[in-house]
This record gives C-alpha cells, sequence and structure tokens, in this order.
C-alpha cells in the first residue's frame, strides 16, 4: 500500500487543541479513496499526519491521542457498569440498563465516526475511527484467524493460571439469583461494549495515528504496551496477565492492520470476551495448580490446544495479511 503525504491530514501552525489542529479536505480525501480502490488497492488510505511535521508537535497528537483512548474506554466502562449495578438492584426481570447503554454507544460510535460538533472536525473523525468495509473474503479470514487465536487464547490463559498460581479476579459474580434473560444480554452488552471501547478507541484512534508515523508492526507492539497499564487496573502488574494481554493486543492490533479497519476486531474481541466471561474465567476459582494428579492431564491438554490453535491462527493471519495485498477480484 502507498499512501502519499498529500493524503494525510495537515497539521497547520498556530492551531489549538487536539482535534482543533486537523485540517481535512473531506471531498478530496473521499475522492481519493475512490480512485484507490478502483487501481485496486484495498487498503484506504489513511487520515494521519505526515511524517514530515516537526516531532515535538507529533508526539504531542499521539500523547493526546492515548489521554483519549484511556479516558473514553474507562468512562464507557464505567456508565455499563453503573446502569448494570442500578438495574440489577432495583429491577433485575427488565434489563433497561441494556437498552440505554445501546443507545449511548450508538451515540458515541456516531460520534466517533464524524457525526455531530464541530463539523469542521467530522472527516477526521470518521477517518481515525476506521470503520472501514471490508471485502467479504477478507473479513471472513479475519474473523476465522481471530476465532482461532481466542480457542489458543483460553488454553494459554489456563496454563499460564496454573503455572503462576493466580487467584480468580474474573470471575463473575453469582447469577443465580437474576433472570436467565437479564444475565444473558448484560453479558452480551457487556462484551459489546469493552469490545466497542477498545477497538474504537485504541485500534481506530490511536493505532491508526501511529501507523502513519511509525509503520504498521511499530503501531501495533506500542499500543500493546500502552494499554498494558488499563488491563493491570483489574488484573494486577503480574508477568503471567500482561503477557496474556500483549499476546491478545497484539493479535487484534495485527487484524486491524492488514484490515485496515476496525469491524472484523469488534467482532473476535467481542467474541472472545463472550468465550472467557462464560467459559475461561468462572473456572478459576476451581482450578488447581500443577501437579495435582488429574489436574496434570488437563494441563498437558490445555497447553496442546494453545499450541495447535496458535499455528492455526498464525497461518490464517499470514494468509489474511497476503490476500489484503491482492485488488479486488483476484
Amino acid at each position: 500500500m502507498r499512501v502519499h503525504h498529500s493524503e494525510r491530514v495537515l497539521i497547520p501552525r498556530g492551531r489549538p487543541g487536539l482535534f482543533g489542529c486537523i485540517k481535512v479536505r473531506g471531498a478530496q480525501q473521499a475522492k481519493r479513496e475512490a480512485n484507490g480502490r478502483r487501481k485496486g488497492n484495498l487498503m484506504a488510505p489513511q487520515t494521519l499526519p505526515p511524517r514530515s511535521e516537526p516531532l515535538a508537535r507529533r508526539l504531542v497528537l499521539v500523547v493526546g491521542f492515548a489521554a483519549l483512548a484511556f479516558v473514553l474506554t474507562a468512562v464507557v466502562g464505567g456508565i455499563w457498569s453503573a446502569l448494570l449495578t442500578i438495574n440489577l438492584a432495583t429491577s433485575p426481570a427488565i434489563p433497561w440498563a441494556v437498552v440505554v447503554m445501546a443507545l449511548l454507544l450508538w451515540l458515541l460510535w456516531r460520534y466517533l465516526g464524524g457525526a455531530g460538533w464541530p463539523r469542521g472536525t467530522a472527516e477526521a473523525r470518521r477517518q481515525y475511527l476506521r470503520a472501514r468495509g471490508v471485502p467479504g473474503r477478507n473479513f471472513l479470514w479475519a474473523v476465522g484467524a481471530g476465532l482461532l487465536a481466542i480457542v489458543a487464547l483460553g488454553g494459554l490463559w489456563i496454563v499460564l493460571f496454573q503455572l503462576a498460581h493466580l487467584s480468580p479476579t474474573r470471575a463473575l459474580p453469582d447469577s443465580s439469583k437474576y433472570p436467565l434473560v437479564t444475565v444473558a444480554l448484560a453479558l452480551v452488552m457487556g462484551s459489546l461494549v469493552g469490545a466497542v471501547a477498545e477497538e474504537a478507541a485504541f485500534r481506530g484512534y490511536f493505532q491508526g495515528l501511529l501507523e502513519g508515523t511509525v509503520g504498521g508492526v511499530a503501531a501495533i507492539l506500542i499500543t500493546a504496551l500502552v494499554m498494558a497499564p488499563e488491563h493491570a487496573q483489574t488484573q494486577g502488574f503480574v508477568w503471567p496477565t500482561l503477557l496474556f494481554y500483549i499476546v491478545v493486543d497484539v493479535m487484534l492490533g495485527a487484524t486491524a492492520y492488514f484490515t485496515q479497519s476496525i469491524l472484523p476486531g469488534i467482532v473476535t474481541h467481542g467474541s472472545g470476551l463472550l468465550v472467557f466471561f462464560t467459559l475461561v474465567w468462572p473456572g478459576d476459582v476451581i482450578r488447581h495448580i500443577v501437579g495435582g494428579g488429574t489436574t496434570e492431564l488437563w494441563f498437558w491438554l490445555h497447553g496442546a490446544q494453545t499450541l495447535v490453535f496458535a499455528v492455526l491462527a498464525t497461518l490464517a493471519f499470514i494468509h489474511l495479511a497476503r490476500i489484503s495485498k491482492q485488488p479486488p477480484g483476484a
């Protein structure tokens, strides 16, 4: 993919504010993207600051987007937690918190995608979100590779949990006293909230900015490292969980980079959270350390699960990277 300096965001001098410093020519940008697709370029031009900009100015924008991503994910997660807590305490039979959160999430998605005020930043917001359509074959390979990775990550979590003697920190509270429909909808919405907020803020805005500044591989790694403190808030700064989430974030970052869209990553991320909420983390409370007789058998089985599906996921991602470079219809 070739991205010319003329196709990136220009940052004029003397303009304050995170978005106030971004000047976008919306109609021209859309025309360039259309021309790029007609020429067989699947990865749409990125709205990013040119590398010729002063280093200090680019660093300010990178730090600003990192802060925005942290605040956005924390606020969205906090709102959902508050709504769900109030809902379960007052009227658990009516899952109104799910409806309210769905509306708020939709409004956030619209704004990050360019809707609302100020109109001068609308095109920049749309480009940074990277909610671009992906060719069907690429989308299926991206989601398929991600689902294979989720199976591998499930095994990896269990292996690390047993090796490091971790305490269960993500086990769900007792849900038996709540209606099944309310619990199911809350789990789905919780998975969707985490997926949409993190993919939009980190893999869309933040990683997209970095890709035009330091390149794809470095952008993926930096994003994964920057997200580590956020994961540590609930998991603690212990090496097994940090290693686990770095692998997770690298996988999701690669998905966004190869497809130049956060849409496949949202599907993968949301599916992964739902699997871990319902099948993996609840088992932590009864999971034993290595050395407990039959426990060792399950340890080796989960180790084999991790290895086999990691290889399959890697091969799928290699194929995704290959087909993402091909022109449409190839």
